[in-house]
């Protein structure tokens, strides 16, 4: 029997070290590919806000187009559906007559729950699923996913010793399309309710595609050798070159893990090989015990209680929640962070541990309202990692003083340029402005005793 196939993307945005693609291509005579935006991810949440926002939507439109040109250079095309996979998908299959649907494999709840329906909607059709997400494959590490240890170390070392990943793949010969179907325009921001206003402002902190993720990684390690002062530079919270800025591609698999994994080995054959090189790897396995913890915890992680079903009070103060998402805090430090989110759809890890930790501790406001606020505007913005993280800062990791976290990383410049309100600040002011007359900038929500050595520590520099 003749296959004709259909490759239909989602978080897999790239030709390179794409197993879906591969397949297909070795198995049907003729492929579509296709991409299919689900309406339903850019509604208004109770909380107030999209789930999915401007500046995702525009970095999602930038990967897109990238994938359209790069499936040309091929030989195929791609088609954009823009309501939902329920809808296009059986469409596709009726009119052109598809036996089989190549996929990468899912792993959240959401996710699952669409490929599920889609499955029963088409019953007649075969369904070939690979993963690709993580940077060990799921059935090479030394644990099932049912007994994923809940401590990172109980499953890091192991891991580390025993799994290896694996060969990536390489870019698909030509693709033989199938006749008669043409690539789509991506859908205008008006059909998910964006207006013109908003999306012109729209600033993503990068461009999208895979073109750009394999030029940028090429520049961090190769071009710059930027890579060999990761480990000390990480923790900053402005520029380009603190650290590799790889996540977003990751994130929609414009780039896979795997494929950063070689180029940084090839680095330290060529380059050097140093405390940078090994921890830039070790955030790719963190990232994948964040994906397979997540896996087997299910939706509970999603949940105010935790996986632990964990009972803490919780204030939850619509106007606290409010300041906090539009960085008008009062407290520097979070403000610039934030306002950083909210006009470029990126924030430092830096940013985010401090911004969690305030929201948590501080604000004493419920941790899944500050999760859905980053998935609705991070271009990063990873299921398993977001929430884990935020899970993690609620019930497992110690306070993080905003204060005291300002002066350390000597954050003068960066609060000056994302609070155009404290430019005019100096070094000392604009740490602590609420010790000094600055009327144009918010009064803090609250100071804290806590905060008080901190305080104290940059009023010494005052003289």
């Amino acid at each position: 029997m003749v296959k004709r196939g259909l490759v239909w993307f989602k978080n897999d945005l790239r030709v390179h070290d794409n197993e879906a693609l591969v397949r297909a291509h070795e198995e049907c005579s003729e492929l579509l590919c296709c991409y299919c935006i689900e309406s339903s991810d850019f509604e208004t949440l109770e909380l107030g806000f999209r789930k999915m926002d401007i500046n995702r939507f525009v970095f999602l439109k930038q990967s897109i187009a990238d994938l359209k040109h790069n499936l040309k250079l091929l030989g195929g095309q791609l088609f954009i559906g823009s309501d939902s996979a329920l809808i296009t998908l059986p469409e596709l299959v009726s009119k052109y007559g598809i036996t089989d649907i190549y996929a990468e494999t899912q792993y959240a709840s959401y996710e699952l729950d669409l490929v599920d329906k889609v499955i029963a909607a088409l019953p007649e059709i075969e369904f070939h699923f690979y993963w690709g997400k993580t940077l060990y494959h799921k059935d090479d590490i030394p644990f099932e996913i049912s007994k994923i240890p809940l401590s990172s170390k109980a499953y890091r070392i192991p891991a580390a010793k025993k799994s290896e990943p694996r060969k990536v793949f390489g870019i698909s010969k030509k693709i033989t399309p199938v006749k008669n179907v043409k690539s789509h325009a991506f859908p205008s921001y008006s059909k998910y309710g964006f207006d013109k206003s908003e999306y012109d402002q729209a600033a993503p902190f990068l461009k999208g595609g895979e073109s750009a993720a394999l030029e940028r990684l090429q520049y961090y390690t190769f071009k710059s050798e930027l890579l060999t002062g990761y480990r000390w530079s990480r923790n900053r919270s402005d520029g380009l070159d603190y650290s590799s800025k790889l996540s977003p591609y990751l994130a929609l698999g414009c780039i896979s893990p795997r494929e950063i994994y070689e180029k940084v080995e090839a680095y330290e054959k060529e380059i050097k090989k140093n405390q940078s090189t090994w921890w830039l790897i070790f955030e790719l396995v963190w990232r994948d015990y964040f994906t397979f913890k997540a896996m087997r915890l299910g939706t509970s992680i999603f949940k105010t209680a935790g996986f632990k079903n964990k009972d803490r009070e919780w204030e939850n103060d619509p106007k606290k929640f409010e300041r906090w998402c539009s960085g008008t805090t009062g407290i520097p430090f979070i403000d610039a962070h934030m306002r950083q989110l909210n006009q470029t759809g990126f924030m430092s890890n830096r940013g985010r541990v401090n911004c969690a930790s305030y929201f948590v501790y501080d604000l004493k406001l419920d941790w899944t309202w500050g999760a859905a606020y980053f998935e609705s505007k991070l271009i990063d913005y990873d299921v398993t990692s977001n929430w884990m993280n935020w899970h993690m800062q609620a019930f497992e990791i110690w306070y993080t003083n905003p204060v005291h976290q300002s002066n350390k990383y000597k954050a003068q410049d960066f609060i000056r340029r994302w609070i155009p309100e404290l430019s005019s600040c100096n070094d000392i002011e604009v740490l602590i402005p609420w010790e000094f007359e600055v009327p144009q900038y918010p009064k803090p929500i609250e100071i804290f005793s806590k905060w008080i050595r901190a305080i104290n520590l940059i009023m010494k520099n005052k003289s």
